[in-house]
This record gives C-alpha cells, structure tokens and sequence, in this order.
C-alpha cells in the first residue's frame, strides 16, 4: 500500500479517557470538542495552517485568559481524522494511507487548509499523494471505498469520480501496464493454492484470468460506486461481454437467490430472509432492479440460462414489472439460445392455476417472433446477395430450434389438467409451418395433451390437431399416429393417405430407375454385382406394394372400428 509521511517532530499528543492533551509543557489556551472528544490544543499552530480556525478563534478572542471552547461537529472524518490534522499542524510525524486520505483531504478542505494560508498545507500535500493513489489499482478500490464515510464531500471535490474514473481506464488496459497488487481479501485464497516444490512457488498467478482479472475486486464496492464504475467503463469502450461478466459476478454475491437451486416449493414458501446473514426481500429486490437496468442491450453477450435466472428470482422476489418486462425481452430476443429445462418456470403467481407460467413463456416466444425477419417463405428466389442469404439462413436456423423448443415445451405442459385449449392453440400456431421440417414434435405434444384431456369434444380434438401437417410426420409417427384412437378419424384418414401417396412416390421412383436399367445400352457389359443389385431394386418393390396392401386393410379396419364406437355411443 502506498504512504506519505509528513512532519519531523516525535510524537506530542497522549489520550486520557476522552481528551487529547499535547505534551509541549505550554498550557493549552483553547479546547477542540468533536463529538465526545476534546482536543486541548494551543492558538498558534492552529492559527498558521487552518482559516477556518483562525476565523473562529478570532470571533471568539477575550482578554480575560480563559480557554475557548470551539465545536467542529460537522468535520468530515470526525475525530479520528482531527488527530492527524491536529499533528500536522504541530509538525509531528503522521502517515498518510489509502485508508484514510479521502478523510483527511475533505477535512483539510472543511477546516480552509490550502496554500493560501501558508505554503505547502495539507491540502496540496493530500492532493499530490491522491495522484499518486490513482496510478495503483488496489490503493484505487481502498480510497473509493472509503468515500462513503464522507460521501457529499467526497463528490464536491470530485474524488469520487476521479476514482471511478481511473478504475475504469485500468480495467480497459492491460493490466501489466499499472501497478497492480492483488486485494488483500484475496490473500488467504491465494495462500491456500500456493503449492511449494523445491522452495518454488507454483500457484497461478494472480493476473491469469485475462480480461476477467478485475471482476472480483468492483464486487467489493457499494452498489452506488459500482453503477458508475459499470457505467464509467461502458463510456471508455469496454467490452460488452465483459460487462456482461461482471454483473454475473455481483448478482451472485449479493442476491442469495442467483444461487440456489429452484423447486415448487419457492412459489408459497421458503421465503428468503429467514438467516440474518442474508439480505432482505426488499433489498435484493432494489439491487436486482439496479443490476438490470445495467445490462449490456448487445445480444448474445450474456448466456440465455442467466437471463432466465435473474427472470426467476425477479419474480421470486415480486419486483417491477419494467423489470421482468425487461428481462422477458432479453430473454426473448435469444430464445434460440434457451434449454427447455430453463424455459420450465414455476407459476409463482397468487391465483395458480397451471403448474408452469405459461403466459410469461407464450410472452417470450412473442418477442422472439416480433424481432425475427424472415418471411412467411423459408426461402426467396429474389435474395441475390450472398450476405442477405447467410442472414435468412441463419434466421431460419434459429426459428427453427425456437420451434423445437415449443413442441418440447408443449410436450412438457401438456400433462397439466389446468392448461386451457386456447393456449396451448395459441402456443402451438405461433410458430409458422415452414419453421418445422418434421411434425414429430408437435404431434406428441398433441397426443400428449389429448391423452391428458380426454373430455375434449370430436370438434375440439380436430382443432387441436390441425397444429400438425401430416405431411411432415416421418415413417414412425405415422405409424404410431395410423394406429392412435385419441386422433379423430379425419386426421388418421389424412395420415393414411399422405403416407400411401408417399409410398407411391417410392415405387413410381423404384420403377423409373428399374426401367432406365432395363434399357440401357451398357447393361450387356454390367457384371454380376449389377444384375444383384437389380435383384435388390425388384425386390424392395414387391416389399413396398406388401406395405400399400397392409396399410389399406389397416385403414378398412380403423374405419370398421370407428362406426362401432359411435354406433356404441348413440346406443349408450
């Protein structure tokens, strides 16, 4: 830690309960009273180095001899700092820290101890050795720190920003450019990975993390500080990701909640609070709201998981509706980037009716779709610049697992009694046709939903299940969906007939080649692996056309079973 030592004289002042009394042997002619302490001091050195004090002590002169009692209430740093002015102005030796240099340069700057009243006061001296703290990061963090016991002050002679300031442009630079030490609180941590071999030290160095090397030392600062130390390095050209980092960084220090694992039980109990340790509800609230309003507005510079965490315990935690409005769309903006499991958010609103907050979920998906610029067409024959190209097929492929992400999310809700039919519609359509190549996923989510809801009228299961194109269900789902008897009888007829006409299509393709093989000149000069492979050709059309039959008499007996059922029903 870097010092200024001022004064020659030895030491001259002894404490007595709550007095100071200076040992010069002269009795002391006025009386300091700071708070609980007095200073019994004398006239003359007052007089020379503070116009505060002579101001004073002039209004208060009498002839009668009598000790002046003078108050300073008010003096930045109160008593302890007094102690250190009152030996400058005896000339008695004293130190000059990171510790307390903010105080003393507030208070000399109260008490009017500039070079107006003598040459090299200590406000000079306090002003020279501040310099000489900003060009050391650690000395930096320990000033800023102590500028709250002396706020107003402090930002009146611009120490505040002074130290913010060049925090800032340190935090931008290499930080083997400055000199840096590493924070004290981190000495113990240090100690204990710091392996000997052979009398050599083996630990990782302190300044290995690259650009992540000041995170830890800001998280140490009040929330105030850090905003405009936040704000400051956006200003000097930061990165965003950087930023990004360290608001990770904070939260997770400050707000207990970043921290723990989510269940059920978080929605009606287990209110944080409850240790004394832990900040209260209203205060992780305040510094979450804080920490928002701060977030870089780049996409992609802070991970979907986090931003879906912060969503949480905003909600957790009832804070503004800016707020999670905010975080909504943040999160909105890269849903491309969420996991289903993240997406999973716990209703934790007062009337609950579904298991799972659908709506902030159907919100998202809205500010997803709302920024996306694709057109209704995956593709357009008049995009000519390769660019635009890379851009629709980059737009394409992130609507595309968007898409993924709501049939998984459907599948998912879908077991929930709760969960109306007009929202899962809703959900389900919000994505556009062209964004899946494969209904797969949205069928089981339609199965799912029916098999859980199984009061919903012939019209309602028809609804529901125009979400899929049958078209677009491959071999399996078709099977599975030909054989399923929550699908009303339209769409397995629908899937029956997609799946014979692609078949057909199969063995239209399978005849072709068959023919151009059969009469092509060079098929004398083929050898007996050709005429195997012909075998092959010919035999995958007689498999195909079993196929065809099977799933004709499959598609009579379904039809034979559904007139039962309703025959059944009007009987019943």
């Amino acid at each position: 830690m870097a010092s200024m030592k001022l004064g020659t004289k030895p030491e001259a002042f002894h404490r007595e309960g709550q007095t100071w009394q200076c040992t010069s042997g002269l009795p002391s002619d006025v009386t300091i009273e700071i708070g609980e302490m007095s200073f019994n001091l004398h006239k003359f050195p007052l007089l020379s180095r503070s116009g505060l004090l002579a101001k004073q002590i002039g209004e208060q002169a009498s002839d009668d001899g009598t000790v002046q009692v003078l108050q300073l209430c008010d003096l930045p740093g109160g008593a302890k700092t007094f102690e250190l002015i009152a030996k400058f102005c005896y000339g008695v030796k004293i130190e000059l820290t990171a510790m307390n240099i903010v105080t003393v340069r507030c208070a000399a700057e109260f008490l009017q101890m500039n070079d107006d009243i003598v040459e090299g006061n200590l406000v000079s001296h306090a002003e020279a050795f501040l310099n000489e703290i900003f060009g050391n990061w650690s000395d930096t963090i320990k000033a800023l720190e102590t500028c709250e016991e002396v706020l107003s002050q402090a930002e009146e002679l611009r120490i505040v920003s002074r130290c913010v300031n060049s925090l800032a442009m340190k935090a931008c630079a290499d930080p083997q450019l400055f000199n840096r030490h590493v924070s004290p609180r981190n000495d113990n941590k240090e100690k204990e990975s710091r392996i000997l071999w052979n009398g050599i030290s083996t630990s990782a160095k302190a300044q290995s993390l690259g650009d992540r090397w000041w995170y830890e030392d800001v998280s140490y600062l009040g929330l105030s500080f850090y905003k405009m130390f936040i704000q400051a390095v956006e200003t000097v050209g930061m990165k965003p990701e950087n930023i990004a980092g360290s608001l990770v960084v904070y939260a997770r220090k400050y707000i207990p909640l970043m921290n723990r694992q989510f269940s059920f039980k978080d929605a009606n109990s287990a209110k944080p609070g409850n240790n004394v340790s832990t900040p209260s509800e209203a205060d992780q609230r305040a510094l979450l709201e804080e920490l928002v309003e701060l977030l870089p507005c780049q996409k992609g510079v802070m991970q979907t998981k986090f931003l879906v965490r912060l969503l949480r315990v905003a909600m957790l935690l009832q804070a503004s509706l800016s707020c999670r409005e905010n975080l909504e769309k943040r999160v909105g903006v890269q849903l491309d980037q969420a996991s289903l499991d993240d997406l999973l958010i716990p209703n934790l609103g007062y009337s609950v009716e579904t298991l799972y907050d659908i709506d902030c979920f159907q919100r998202i998906l809205d500010y997803f779709l709302s920024t996306e610029q694709i057109s209704s067409a995956p593709y357009s024959p008049n995009v000519v610049d390769e660019n635009q190209l890379v851009e629709s097929s980059d737009s394409l492929t992130a609507i595309t697992v968007v898409a993924n992400l709501v049939d998984g999310y459907l599948a998912d809700v879908a077991p929930d009694v709760n969960f109306k039919l007009s929202k899962f519609q809703s959900l389900g359509s919000a994505v556009p046709d062209y964004a899946r190549p494969l209904s797969d996923g949205i069928y089981r989510a339609v199965d799912i939903y029916l098999k859980a809801h199984p009061w919903l009228t012939d019209l309602e299961r028809e609804q529901i299940c125009r979400l899929m194109n049958c078209q677009k269900l491959s071999l399996e789902a078709s099977t599975h969906a030909a054989q399923n008897e929550r699908l009303p009888l339209r769409v397995i007829v629908q899937v029956l007939f997609f799946e014979q006409l692609r078949l057909r299509t199969s063995i239209s393709g399978l005849f072709f080649i068959s023919e151009n093989l059969e009469n092509s000149q060079n098929l004398r000069q083929v050898g007996c692996a050709q005429s195997d492979g012909m075998d092959e050709v010919k035999a995958r059309v007689l498999e195909l056309e079993k196929d065809c039959q099977g799933m004709k008499q499959e598609l009579r007996r379904v039809v034979k079973r559904k007139r039962r059922w309703s025959l059944f029903g009007i009987l019943k």
